[in-house]
């Protein structure tokens, strides 16, 4: 049926239509809204459901009505008022809160759409949001009912596209996770309403059927008999039409796209297992299967639910970490005057009070007071880490101790949090190469079960018709795919819950699969196998003064430069001491006057120059650590050596790497003493120094020629294009965005044990998949015989299915008590 794209004005007539055309509500007598669609007067109950038709039709989308399945809500009269509310989203400082970032005016936001029933649903706001102008892409998760949206603010405003989407009888909204939070327990309380019925239903069924089975030993007449099957119709009823409802409209769905979904065979099994019983009770004679269709539906619906539990169970991870940030803040103003604001008013620069037990409302640093916080649902870190001032702090963190004032730095859409999200939304939104095969292979799989269920049935219905309908049915029941389409996601979902809980967040889809492969880990060493930060490891004094004299004199000098080497010796240095007339020579050092006296400290020829006197070389000769000299006019006084210290879990999980049969590598741009001696600290057999990103892309593209699969760990920006060309990636949750962005994985803890742990659960992943997948393959190709040459009755049949499907749950959830394989875990020191 083609749909025209005109349409009336109310007309002055009484309708004629029972229901509206939009909605299915009934249509008052004296309604007067109808539309012409396809030379068609339509009859709608209200002018919002009319409005609703026209903006449809208007834009070319008629064909919404006649793939829809469902009637769509009712459209709200008030759309004008509705419309107008959605401009507040445009505003700045709301936006801040949900939007992101993703060019230079390309944004991108999570929103949930209320009132979709149906897959026509989401083909209809695809299809009209999809093109509006400067809407680059809108996908709809038809399971959650959430939306990714990416639009050029320069063409389109974001109450626009809300508003496209309001128009057709929808509304949209920012993700808000209370919401989803709220879909998730209606969910959970339908499929717990639908479990009980059945299992109700099949509790006295079985009691009736037993009845019956025993009358047959001990003469039941047949008024009896007849009456109890009856009684068992009409109990199975409400299992049918309310419990096993999921199973037909899920067919229903695939068979309309012309795929064969695993709800198919269940389908035609419950269906034609009540259809028959039912006949055969009409007509009093024949056997019933009544306890077959209430068990099945009973066994399928517990396992389905508990594969539901599963889901939530991980996707709360992800929820827990959105969810962290609070709803106010208290900020302080001139004079430390407090005032409690909403986070979303929260600029940069500003400066909020954190008080013990309080939610850190942003990213920003420590500007007073000395705390503890926990990280853990952020990075994974089981013990609160120390933060005085300067440290920086994580939006979603959570104060321990005493209280804190923190600087902002960034806010909203920007933090830390927020791009977990985004990538953790980004690796849910794709599905890993290996469900996608499961997938096929079910749809494979289905079309093959019913070929043979009608091959059995056709040759039994030949050879003895009496018992050719019990049989066909037990092999549909028993051939159900369920735990082959249940063994991939399962699995996948319980290791990517545990890992993230680790620290270890997979952003793509194929990651956790692909680090099952590794052969070789590539590590940059810079922030990566070091903190990437400058440590003074020692102080050698060779001239008058004792070493702490010469630290605070190096401090005075190094008081205004925020160069590395100056930031850690102020660090190191205690003491109030001032330089004056102090003097940057670039490249080579510092000079100034301290109480009176004229010193430098830089480089060794700088400071022997104001002496005029041989330099003495320092006594020790650390090749990886930076040499700073300070001397005055007598000479050199002391040497002040500062290293990029080693992680404290490096050596240990180099280690465990190598331990599990992979060659560990070391590619960095920093000299190549420097990179000799890391390397021979952590056992690091191949080590390659002085590279830029061009080289270490060069090795990379060398090593995957000759078929490894490489895990690249970095952190920087330089580390970005080699971490693309990774097979897998993995940045540093201390690195830069842009390496964020690059990478397959977080180390959000920046513990590398994480790592090691990764590997662990994927191939221990992998392991469960294929154990799943082995025993589903295995246990149709056992059963399936069985079943085809009359040895399982249906209820066994369903009995079967179902522990197939509950074993294979439970296989994957053993990967739920897995344990760290890499000894203790260190605390570290910010």
């Amino acid at each position: 049926m083609a749909y025209a794209s005109s349409l009336t004005e109310p007309v002055p007539a009484a309708s004629p239509a029972a229901t509206c055309f939009h909605c299915g509500l009934p249509v008052a007598a004296n309604t007067r809204y109808v539309a012409r669609i396809d030379d068609q007067e339509c009859w709608f109950c209200c002018p919002g459901c009319q409005a609703v038709a026209k903006a449809i039709v208007a834009a070319g989308l008629a064909d919404f009505y006649r793939h829809r399945t469902e009637p769509a809500r009712q459209a709200d009269e008030s759309l004008v008022q509705a419309l107008d509310e959605l401009r507040v989203y445009d505003r700045p400082a709301i936006q801040n809160s949900f939007v992101r970032s993703e060019a230079a005016h390309l944004r991108s936001a999570s929103l949930i759409l209320e009132g979709i029933v149906c897959a026509a649903c989401v083909w209809l706001n695809e299809r009209h949001v999809g093109a509006l102008p400067g809407v680059h892409t809108f996908r709809i998760n038809y399971s959650t009912q959430r939306a990714y949206l990416e639009w050029d603010e320069r063409e389109i405003r974001l109450s626009d596209i809300l508003a496209a989407i309001t128009a057709i009888g929808y509304r949209a909204y920012p993700f808000d996770h209370d919401r989803q939070q709220a879909v998730y327990e209606r969910e959970r309380a339908g499929a717990l309403r639908r479990v009980a019925v059945a299992g109700v239903g099949a509790m006295q069924v079985m009691m009736l059927a037993l009845a019956m089975y025993f009358g047959d030993y001990y003469g039941m007449d047949a008024d009896s008999r007849q009456l109890l099957r009856w009684i068992s119709l009409v109990i199975t009823l409400p299992v049918l039409l309310y419990s096993a409802r999921p199973f037909f409209a899920a067919a229903w769905r695939g068979l309309r796209r012309r795929q064969l979904g695993m709800d198919v065979p269940v389908s035609i099994a419950i269906a034609s297992a009540f259809c028959a019983s039912a006949w055969h009770t009409w007509y009093g004679a024949g056997e019933v299967y009544f306890d077959s269709v209430t068990m099945f539906t009973f066994l399928l619906l517990g396992s389905r639910f508990l594969e539901m539990q599963v889901r939530q169970r991980a996707g709360r991870v992800a929820e827990q970490q959105v969810r962290m940030l609070p709803a106010t803040a208290v900020r302080l103003g001139d004079g430390d005057a407090q005032e409690t604001v909403a986070v979303a008013e929260l600029l940069p620069g500003e400066r909020v009070l954190i008080r013990p037990g309080a939610t850190v409302p942003a990213d920003g640093r420590v500007v007073e007071g000395i705390s503890s916080v926990d990280e853990s649902l952020l990075t994974g870190e089981s013990l609160p880490l120390p933060k005085s001032v300067g440290a920086t702090l994580i939006g979603g963190s959570l104060n321990v101790e005493s209280p804190l004032v923190m600087e902002i730095d960034k806010v909203g859409a920007e933090t830390v949090l927020s791009t977990i999200v985004s990538l953790t939304e980004r690796a849910a939104g794709t599905k890993p190469p290996l469900a996608q095969l499961a997938d096929r292979v079910a749809g494979w799989f289905v079309g093959g079960v019913l070929l043979i269920a009608t091959a059995v049935a056709v040759w039994w219905g030949l050879h003895d018709p009496a018992v050719a309908f019990p049989i066909t049915l037990a092999v549909l029941v028993v051939t159900c795919p369920c735990a082959l389409s249940l063994a991939t996601p399962t699995a996948l979902t319980a290791a990517t819950a545990y890992l993230t809980q680790c620290g270890l967040l997979a952003t793509r889809a194929h990651a956790l699969e692909t680090l099952a492969r590794v052969t070789h880990v590539v590590f940059d060493k810079t922030g990566t196998l070091t903190l990437g930060q400058l440590q003074l490891i020692a102080v050698e004094s060779v001239g008058a003064l004792d070493s702490q004299r010469c630290l605070e004199l190096a401090a005075a000098l190094e008081r205004g430069s925020e160069h590395p080497v100056a930031q850690t010796l102020r660090k190191a240095a205690q003491g109030t001491l001032r330089a004056e007339q102090v003097k940057n020579t670039p490249g080579a050092g510092v000079e100034g006057w301290v109480d009176g006296a004229r010193y430098r400290l830089g480089r060794a020829d700088f400071v022997a120059q104001l002496s005029a006197t041989p330099l003495v070389e320092s006594a020790t000769d650390k090749s990886t650590a930076t040499r700073v000299a300070l001397g005055d006019a007598q000479g050199v006084l002391a040497w002040f050596e500062l290293a990029d210290t080693l992680r404290p879990d490096a050596g240990a999980v180099v280690t465990a790497l190598q331990a599990m049969g992979l060659r560990v590598m070391l590619l960095s741009g920093d000299r190549a003493e420097t990179v000799r001696t890391i390397a021979g600290q952590l056992g690091i057999d191949q080590a390659e120094a002085g590279l830029m990103p061009a080289d270490k892309l060069a090795r990379l593209h060398a090593l995957q020629s000759e078929g490894a699969v490489v895990a690249m760990i970095g952190d920087g920006i330089n580390d970005a294009p080699v971490l693309a060309a990774a097979t897998v990636s993995i940045a540093m949750g201390t690195g830069t965005q842009l390496a964020h962005a690059a990478a397959d994985m977080i180390l959000l803890s920046g513990r590398l044990d994480a790592l090691s742990q990764g590997i662990s659960v994927a191939r221990r992943t992998v392991n469960i998949i294929r154990q799943n997948l082995s025993w589903a393959i295995g246990y149709n190709a056992l059963a399936t015989p069985l079943a085809a040459t009359g040895w399982i009755v249906p209820w066994a049949a369903a009995l079967g299915m179902s522990l197939s499907s509950l074993l294979v749950v439970g296989n994957a959830l053993r990967l739920k008590s897995m344990r760290r394989e890499v000894g203790d875990r260190v605390q570290q020191t910010p």
